[in-house]
């Protein structure tokens, strides 16, 4: 297939494109910048430059494609306090992606993620998250429009990933949990850190992304997650013995002090299951689990 990819020269797309083109696809990337276009270039892609808000590049790219897998998010937007800006141009490059495959039976794959699903239970794919205005909900909407694409002759689906994507060279949550310990000279989590984080290597990740493209039914809601959940604290005891430093518990009304941004996340009890989608798309992830890669020691190289 010819596969249209925003986001490919990104954390997840860059280990994606390599696995398509090893699976005899033909990859063309969304490019923000020249130095991206490069990279997709090198790794045997077709490069297209533009961004999000291209919307003709978008439509343009999606028509001419076999399939759509969408990566790409504001995230330097969202970090930055531009959460519900962020939101909004995804939600129109969907609906302008998906409207480009409508009654075409392509695949549109779209990225979401799993936080917000059931707190403090196992969530699995039948799961649907509550939409009630908050951070984790908000994005929901767009992969509900997405698998409602369904009922329009697209392919569609959506891979909830787990909040940490982890590997060599992530700069996510794990890296700003590692540079916080160092920066406070101890490895926190909060209160008893009983609480659980699924986990997926990138390299697993991309695979799912692959497999969805290629068969994945329409409609279908998969889990892009390898662990059901990592105890906080098991990740906290990694990280203060490489930087050799105390490992303590930080009560939750100092957590936002201790941690900044990172405290409405770290706290969150979210454990999540990818059975069903493991039996559906023959999907096993290979790669090491999050307290192996942390041991790898690259989290904690200056």
């Amino acid at each position: 297939m010819r596969i249209f990819v925003t986001g490919a020269s990104g954390w997840i797309g860059s280990a994606l494109v390599p696995d398509l083109i090893g699976a005899g696809h033909q990859v063309v990337g969304l490019a923000r910048s020249e130095a991206s276009a490069a990279a997709l270039t090198a790794a045997g892609a077709e490069a297209v430059r533009g961004s999000l808000d291209d919307l003709d590049v978008l439509r343009n790219s999606a028509a001419a494609s076999d399939g759509v897998i969408h990566l790409a998010f504001k995230h330097d937007v969202a970090f930055s306090g531009g959460f519900q800006g962020a939101v909004e141009a995804d939600r129109r490059a969907v609906d302008v992606l998906g409207d480009a495959l409508v009654g075409t039976g392509r695949p549109f794959v779209l990225a979401s993620g799993v936080a917000g699903l059931a707190p403090g239970q196992v969530a699995t794919e039948r799961n649907m998250p509550t939409v009630d205005g908050s951070v984790f909900s908000t994005r929901s909407l767009t992969a509900e429009a997405v698998l409602a694409l369904a009922s329009r002759g697209v392919r569609s689906s959506v891979v909830r990933l787990a909040p940490t994507c982890h590997g060599d060279g992530d700069q996510g949550f794990m890296a700003t949990l590692v540079d916080i310990a160092r920066t406070r000279g101890v490895s926190g989590y909060i209160g008893d850190g009983a609480n659980r984080w699924p986990a997926v290597h990138r390299r697993d990740a991309a695979r799912l992304f692959r497999l969805a493209a290629e068969k994945a039914p329409a409609g279908s809601v998969l889990h892009g997650v390898a662990e059901e959940g990592v105890a906080i604290r098991d990740v906290a005891a990694v990280i203060g013995r490489h930087l050799d430093v105390p490992v303590t518990s930080v009560a939750p009304e100092d957590a936002a002090e201790h941690f900044t941004w990172l405290s409405g996340f770290l706290g969150l009890d979210m454990p999540v299951s990818s059975a069903l989608t493991r039996q559906l798309l023959d999907w096993e992830p290979a790669h090491p689990g999050l307290l192996e890669d942390l041991e790898k020691g690259y989290y904690f190289q200056s």
